[in-house]
């Protein structure tokens, strides 16, 4: 979810190259019913959107008994209220923009992966996952801002 459309397109093509599929949308409001028609393996989210933020989203589907354990990720700027605000609604990673095409495909497998072992009776209590992932200061071609 992004209300970037450049982005949307971005997270889209480099996790259909790696073979996912992946359905968008461009606000809280239109995810949530995304959601709860696709019932997607993993949401990532912007925090500042229209109508319904990344937050209050995530915060949403924590509160949906069917939608509880959904592998949540931030893809943001990533602040300190962003990062503390999200630990608090239960967000389980962020994605630091600009980022890598890479480090968000990496991201959405172990997000994926711990949700598979989490079902196969694996550990489902790892600590949140990259507190912060997101390559450092300089600026790479192919990175996604924003």
């Amino acid at each position: 979810m992004d209300d970037n459309k450049v982005i949307r397109q971005l997270i889209r093509v480099n996790l259909e190259l790696e073979g996912l599929e992946v359905v968008t949308a461009a606000d809280g409001a239109e995810c949530l019913d995304v959601v709860h028609q696709v019932r997607p393996d993993v949401v990532t989210l912007d925090v500042v959107m229209p109508r319904l933020d990344g937050l209050r989203t995530a915060a949403r589907l924590r509160s949906d008994p069917r939608t509880r354990d959904l592998p949540l990720a931030i893809v943001s700027a990533c602040t300190q209220y962003e990062v503390d605000s999200g630990l608090d609604v239960g967000v389980d990673a962020f994605l630091a923009k600009p980022f890598e095409p890479a480090e968000l495909v990496r991201l959405v497998r172990q997000l994926i992966e711990r949700k598979q072992e989490g079902r196969d009776g694996g550990q489902e209590d790892d600590p949140v996952l990259g507190s912060v992932l997101g390559s450092g200061e300089t600026e790479r071609a192919g990175r996604a801002g924003g």
